[in-house]
């Protein structure tokens, strides 16, 4: 039997549910629901929240694969939210028809509850292409933050910038209000990536995201002076802007020439934002 190149692949849709509820002084998982290959590994108390650990038990993301992960936190609950390992992004064939793969995350925040989405960083194979798209919605007094790693392929392999075309969306809604909308895609093969005012000699990206209607003037003062005191790393030069969002956020995009540095940089901004916004001791389970 002959098969047709350019007939498109089969979808593969995946799915995890998951709701947080607080009770008895503490937050519960009290709802889950998934479908293979992804899944919530464990959960424990961590502190003053719950910590869950979300597995793949595939090889990663491969053509035609579209995860789509739902997060909801009721009123007063907080949970850490992380994963095993890199998010793996294999290659998509490199017709035009190829599909690709998605992610497709949304976090929906009831009245003061707290979300810390903290994943390891996602490594984008020779020819991967991948779609990724959040949208998070709060209530009154929630708290939503999250840091991400962009990896441009396997660096030993001599990888850089050779993944087909990265596409990611973040809105955020504040009740039934947008109030904030981010829009990326970068196609290596098309953007001259290295030209002055673009990425220049930087490889790796990063970004973290705080959002909350809580936030006042003297904590975001305080955030953006972090800026500044960041830890050193060696050779691999960490270059960091943060922006105050139009409304209730802030929002720091990173560069660098590793995965690690701009890891550590991450994890010094939410430790030290949690402690500012949410007057909690840092906590060092990130990336461990």
């Amino acid at each position: 039997m002959t098969t047709n190149s350019t007939e498109k692949r089969a979808v593969r849709t995946s799915v995890l549910r998951a709701s947080f509820l607080y009770a008895d002084g503490a937050t519960r998982l009290t709802d889950k629901y998934h479908t293979s290959p992804i899944k919530i590994a464990k959960s424990f108390p961590l502190k003053d929240q719950l910590a869950v650990i979300v597995m793949d038990a595939s090889p990663g993301l491969l053509e035609g694969d579209c995860y789509e992960l739902d997060w909801q936190a009721r009123e007063f609950s907080h949970a850490y939210i992380t994963n095993q390992s890199y998010m793996k992004v294999h290659p998509s064939s490199t017709s035009e028809e190829a599909m690709g793969s998605s992610i497709s995350q949304t976090f929906r925040l009831g009245d003061n509850a707290i979300i810390e989405h903290m994943p390891e960083p996602v490594m984008l194979y020779k020819d991967a292409k991948l779609h990724s798209t959040t949208s998070v919605h709060l209530g009154p007094g929630s708290v939503w933050m999250q840091a991400e790693v962009i990896c441009p392929g396997r660096t030993l392999r001599n990888e850089q910038f050779q993944y087909a075309e990265l596409r990611s969306s973040l809105s955020v809604y504040y009740g039934d209000e947008l109030i904030f909308a981010q829009r990326q895609r970068v196609v290596p093969g098309q953007h001259q990536l290295a030209a002055p005012g673009c990425w220049g000699e930087m490889t790796h990206m990063a970004s973290f995201c705080l959002f909350t209607d809580q936030l006042t003037s003297s904590q975001i003062g305080l955030i953006k002076q972090l800026v500044d005191d960041l830890p050193a790393t060696g050779d691999h030069q960490v270059v960091v802007g943060i922006s105050e969002t139009e409304r209730y956020g802030l929002v720091a995009v990173a560069a660098s020439t590793a995965a690690w540095p701009l890891q550590e940089a991450m994890r010094y901004l939410w430790n030290h934002a949690r402690n500012i916004v949410l007057r909690k001791e840092s906590v060092y389970f990130m990336y461990s």
